[in-house]
């Protein structure tokens, strides 16, 4: 195919596609423009499916090139290595909304990779990735029941932007990603000050129009150079053996979901699954292995539509829920805080079967996160980190680094508790917080974020406000629907929504939705955001009668702190010369050798001249304070100070002040007679008596110690020093 380009304004933004010139062996290849943003956006498919997967084998991967701003990786070896936390993040973003719209039974792997080329930070690689991802897909022979789109939305003075620059971002109130078919909404990602329901709605809605603006230029070009769909391989099942199936399973899973026990209810369902394929494979012996795992998979998906219709009816129809909560009823919350004697803060949340204890870390604030990403942003100073471990549901499996969903459920948390986070200025901490799932019945990660908003008002973070969060959940069945409040793990998955929201009173703070089926109307969304209030004020009453707000002091094992400024200058001095002063300031002042002693105290010095001091020991801040106030003193002209005799020379000597502070008292200055040579007067060590002169025109410092015995003042004799 020859390269075509279409073109479009984008909300006042140029918007280029050009198709047929690159990667042209790849399944769908397309060169996004979006600005100066530029991604290459592939897709492929593989040419045989594996039938007997129980999954769709979809990978979507975002790929950072650094050249793409202009940067050398950091570090020894100088390419890119991992994916940053940023990446993953973005790669889920794109993989949500696209892997519902493929066909439930298509099993060829598919692998969609972004590359980003070029970076202008005012047009969003990540939504121009997002719909090149669609488009490539959608013109490809793929089957995808798109197109999709993305946006960001932003609130600035009160007015709504579709993706809004770096200098918008700074202002705005909202930072809201959705995305969607031209019908429905079946993605959302944000964060947001505390903002209202009814804002965010409006917000949702508004990014939604933009999204359709982009779809119906996706179906342009579409219509214009996508390929004739492939047919691909399905697994057969006829209508007998799934009228079998169903007779004789559908009484026992029914009575199996409605178990409240989560662990009884799964191992029972198990069991009838098991009991279900061991009866067929017995009655089919002359099955060669091939064929028994084929009737197994076909089996096993009956059986798992079995459950889904039968779970939606007890729902929907029966408003039932399988632990008997009513369908805006939250689970039993158990809290406790100070759960850990040595850390700095410290919360357990319970809620039903899900379980979060988490921890909060108080650092300096050179201990913040060094980001080495496509961002502005090269350093963040509060951290939220997920961890959820297999023994937390029961199972065995992979340790390791942390996974994609860890990532995501860390960051989602993190979005909601920054918006209360205390400014650099009002606590000049770095915090982290750690979320480690003990249990988990679905939502762990609002229980993080109800956790982690305990273990920093224990910590003594003077947070705006307490955060809570909750998860929602939708069950449709044909017309009719239910809003389900608190989803437990069984209804996220045999469910159509997974939607947490997480605010104080005052706002929402940070929204992530997930949708299974093609979108969701403005009437559900709306329920929804008003149930998830209703619940939402529910858990901070409860957190609050533990914790009314955060303590006044920080832990006794939390490092204090004092600030102090100096003028920026000064701070050379206060290093000194390969480090050699601010080493001996913390070691002297610290009572160690080694300022990587754990012991040591930490100092922090800020460009604008701030210094920040951090101690488990105010005495021995104190004393590194003094110590740097004394670096930093300058001598005014006209006082007068008792000096040490640092250096003679015959032209005159040099003194000492104070450590840093020295000037010259020239030969003539000496006495009030001549003399010959400043060691017939003064001796290294003497301590003497000195009147500051001011500095020379070459910057030096000059004192006199004649003025100083004809000073008003009636001046300290010189001392000798003695042998």
């Amino acid at each position: 195919m020859a390269k075509k380009v279409f073109k479009m304004d984008f909300r006042g933004r140029p918007l280029e596609v050009e198709i047929g010139e690159l990667a042209k062996q790849a399944t769908g290849a397309v060169l996004v423009r979006y600005g100066d943003t530029v991604v290459l956006s592939t897709v492929v498919v593989a040419k045989e499916a594996n039938l007997l997967s129980d999954f769709f084998p979809l990978m979507v991967l975002y790929q950072e090139k650094l050249y793409s701003v202009g940067k050398i990786p950091g570090g020894f070896i100088k390419r890119e290595g991992r994916p940053t936390e940023a990446a993953t993040l973005a790669a889920r973003m794109i993989d949500r909304p696209m892997r519902p719209l493929f066909p439930h039974d298509f099993k060829n792997e598919v692998q969609i990779v972004n590359t980003i080329l070029s970076v202008d930070q005012d047009n969003s690689p990540e939504m121009a990735a997002m719909f090149g991802s669609s488009l490539a897909t959608s013109i490809s022979k793929i089957p995808f029941d798109g197109p999709i789109a993305g946006v960001k939305v932003g609130r600035v003075d009160g007015k709504l932007v579709i993706n809004p620059t770096v200098e918008q971002m700074e202002l705005t109130d909202i930072d809201l990603t959705v995305a969607g078919t031209y019908d429905a909404i079946n993605m959302v990602e944000s964060s947001a000050k505390q903002v209202s329901e009814d804002d965010m709605l409006k917000a949702l809605l508004y990014g939604h129009e933009a999204v359709q603006e982009l779809v119906e230029f996706e179906n342009k070009i579409v219509k214009e150079v996508g390929e004739e769909k492939m047919d691909y391989p399905r697994l057969e099942i006829t209508k007998e053996l799934r009228k079998e199936v169903e007779d004789k399973v559908s009484k026992k899973v029914d009575e199996a979901l409605r178990i409240k026990d989560k662990l009884t209810m799964y191992a029972t369902l198990d069991e009838i699954k098991e009991e279900l394929i061991t009866s067929y494979d017995e009655a089919n012996k002359d099955l060669s292995d091939d064929e028994l795992k084929e009737l197994d998979t076909k089996l096993a998906l009956i059986y798992e539509d079995i459950q889904y219709e039968l779970f939606r009816s007890i729902v929907v129809k029966e408003h039932i829920r399988a632990d008997g909560r009513k369908m805006n009823e939250i689970r039993p919350l158990s809290i406790d805080i100070d759960f850990l004697p040595r850390t700095h803060g410290s919360a357990l949340f319970t809620r039903g079967q899900t379980q979060s204890l988490s921890i909060t870390t108080l650092g300096a604030l050179g201990e913040h996160q060094i980001l080495d990403g496509l961002g502005i942003e090269d350093q963040k100073r509060f951290m939220l980190h997920y961890n959820f471990p297999q023994f937390s549901v029961g199972e065995t499996g992979r340790y390791g680094a942390p996974g994609r969903r860890e990532i995501g459920h860390g960051a989602l948390g993190e979005k909601a508790l920054s918006q209360v986070i205390p400014s650099e200025e009002e606590f000049p901490y770095t915090i982290r917080v750690v979320s480690e799932i003990l249990e988990s019945n679905g939502s762990s990660s609002q229980a993080s974020i109800c956790a982690g908003c305990m273990s920093l008002m224990a910590a003594g973070v003077p947070i705006k406000a307490p955060v809570a969060g909750i998860a929602m959940g939708l069950i449709t069945s044909g017309k009719d629907y239910t809003i389900l409040t608190d989803i437990q793990g069984m209804e996220d998955h045999l469910g159509d929504m997974d939607f947490k929201v997480a605010g104080t009173r005052d706002g929402i703070c940070a929204l992530q939705m997930d949708i299974k089926i093609k979108g969701i109307t403005k009437k559900i969304l709306k329920e929804a955001l008003a149930q998830a209030k209703e619940a939402r004020f529910k858990i901070l009453d409860v957190i609050q009668k533990q914790i009314k707000e955060p303590r006044k002091e920080v832990s006794k094992y939390a490092p204090k702190t004092m600030i102090f400024t100096i003028k920026p200058e000064k701070i050379k001095d206060v290093i000194g010369k390969g480090g050699e002063m601010i080493t001996k300031i913390i070691c002297e002042s610290s009572h160690v050798t080694d300022v990587n002693n754990i012991n040591a105290v930490k100092v922090d010095l800020e460009d604008d001249g701030r210094v920040i001091i951090y101690h488990t020991d105010q005495a021995i801040i104190d004393e590194t304070a003094r110590r740097i106030q004394e670096v930093v003193r300058e001598a005014e002209e006209g006082k007068i100070y008792t000096a040490k005799v640092v250096k003679v020379e015959d032209f005159g000597c040099f003194v000492q002040l104070w450590p840093g502070c020295e000037g010259m008292v020239h030969v003539s200055q000496l006495a009030k007679e001549r003399v010959d040579k400043a060691s017939d007067v003064v001796s290294v060590g003497d301590e003497v008596v000195v009147k500051c002169l001011g500095f020379d025109k070459r910057g030096r410092l000059n004192f006199s110690r004649k003025d100083a015995f004809t000073s008003d003042k009636k001046p300290k004799k010189d001392k000798k020093k003695e042998d």
